[in-house]
C-alpha cells in the first residue's frame, strides 16, 4: 500500500517539533489539517506513531522507525528542490531577512548583494525575541539574533561576540576615563531599554552582580536612548554592535563583575531549509564575518573616530 506524500511530511514535522502546533504553523497550514494527515497516515497503516498526543510528543516504537526512513527520504528530497530551484532562487528571488542588530542587519545584506543583485532582500528589525518569533512563524527566511533561545529545528551560526560598553556625553565627568567601573554607575542615571531587550537583561545582570542599584529611567529603544544621553538625561550600557559613531556621544569599556557577560550573536534558518541555496550563501557570509572578527573592529574603529571628531 503506497504512503501519502503529504501524510509523511505531517509525521515528519510533527516528529521533528514535537508539537502540532509547531509543526503546522511552520508549514503554513491550520492544527487539525495537520492532525487529520497523522490520524490518516496511522490508520491507514495500522499502528500508532506516537505514544500521546500532548508536547512533547513521544515517537512510538513504529514511529522512531519511520522517522528514521522519513529523514532520508526528506533530505533527498531537500537536495531535489534545492537542485532545481537554485537558479531561480538566486536570480529573482526573495530573501527575508530580520535582525535586531541594525549594524550586522545592514553587513549582512551588503555581503549578500555583492554576490547576488538580482535576488530581491526584504528586511525587518526588532528586539531577539521578535526576529525568532518571525522565523519560528515562517515570516523570514533567517534571523540576525542575539542570545537566541536553543530548538533543535534550527540551525545557529555564529557571527560575532560583544560586551558591554558605557555611552555618555563627550564632556561627561566619566569621559575621562579609559573604562569605568560598576561603582561609579551609582550616582548616575542609567536610561534603561524596553523589559524585552537583550540589552537590558545584560545590564541587570551585570548591576545585580556588582551588588549596585542605581537610578534609572526606561526610554525603551536605543535610539531614543542615545537621544537621551545626549541630552544630558543620563547614561546607558550598550553592546559594541549598537554604538555607531556620534559625535555628541563617547563609549567607554566596562569593568564588569566576574561572570559571563558575552553576547553571542548568530545568523539563525530553518533546519531543513540550511541546505538552500539562499542559506548557503547566507552562512557563508556569516562565516566570513566571525573570522574577520568584525564585533570588536567596528567598535574600535567607532571609537578611533569619535577621538579624532
Amino acid at each position: 500500500m503506497a504512503a501519502n506524500y503529504q501524510h509523511l511530511r505531517a509525521f515528519h514535522a510533527i516528529a521533528q517539533d514535537g508539537s502540532v502546533t509547531r509543526a503546522a504553523r511552520r508549514l503554513h497550514v491550520s492544527q487539525p489539517t495537520l492532525s487529520q494527515q497523522l490520524k490518516a497516515l496511522e490508520e491507514r497503516h495500522g499502528f500508532a506513531l506516537f505514544e500521546n498526543r500532548k508536547p512533547p510528543m513521544q515517537l512510538s516504537a513504529a514511529g522512531r522507525d519511520l522517522f528514521a526512513l522519513t529523514e532520508r527520504l526528506f533530505a533527498v528530497a531537500s537536495d531535489i528542490d534545492e537542485m532545481l530551484g537554485e537558479s531561480v532562487e538566486m536570480n529573482g528571488g526573495t530573501l527575508r531577512l530580520a535582525s535586531d542588530s541594525p549594524l550586522y542587519g545592514a553587513r549582512m545584506v551588503h555581503g549578500f548583494r555583492q554576490q547576488h543583485p538580482n535576488v530581491t532582500v526584504q528586511v525587518r528589525m526588532g528586539n531577539a525575541r521578535e526576529v525568532m518569533r518571525l522565523l519560528a512563524d515562517g515570516q523570514i527566511d533567517a534571523a540576525v539574533a542575539s542570545d537566541p533561545p536553543a530548538d533543535a529545528g534550527f540551525s545557529y551560526d555564529p557571527i560575532f561576540i560583544d560586551s558591554l560598553r558605557c555611552a555618555m556625553p563627550v564632556d561627561h565627568m566619566l569621559a575621562g576615563r579609559a573604562s569605568v567601573p560598576m561603582g561609579a554607575l551609582c550616582d548616575q542615571v542609567l536610561l534603561m531599554r524596553e523589559p524585552t531587550s537583550k540589552t537590558r537583561a545584560f545590564t541587570e545582570r551585570a548591576l545585580a552582580a556588582a551588588g549596585i542599584a542605581p537610578t534609572t529611567l526606561e526610554l525603551g529603544n536605543r535610539e531614543t536612548i542615545r537621544e537621551g544621553i545626549a541630552l544630558g538625561l543620563g547614561i546607558g550600557l550598550f553592546f559594541s554592535a549598537e554604538c555607531p559613531p556620534d559625535t555628541r556621544l563617547t563609549y567607554r569599556t566596562l569593568d564588569l563583575p566576574a561572570g559571563d557577560f558575552k553576547l553571542g550573536c548568530y545568523l539563525v534558518c530553518q533546519r531543513e531549509r540550511s541546505r538552500t541555496a539562499l542559506i548557503r550563501a547566507l552562512r557563508a557570509i556569516a562565516h566570513r564575518m566571525r573570522r574577520d572578527g568584525a564585533g570588536e573592529a567596528e567598535y574600535k574603529a567607532a571609537s578611533e573616530k569619535q577621538e579624532l571628531a
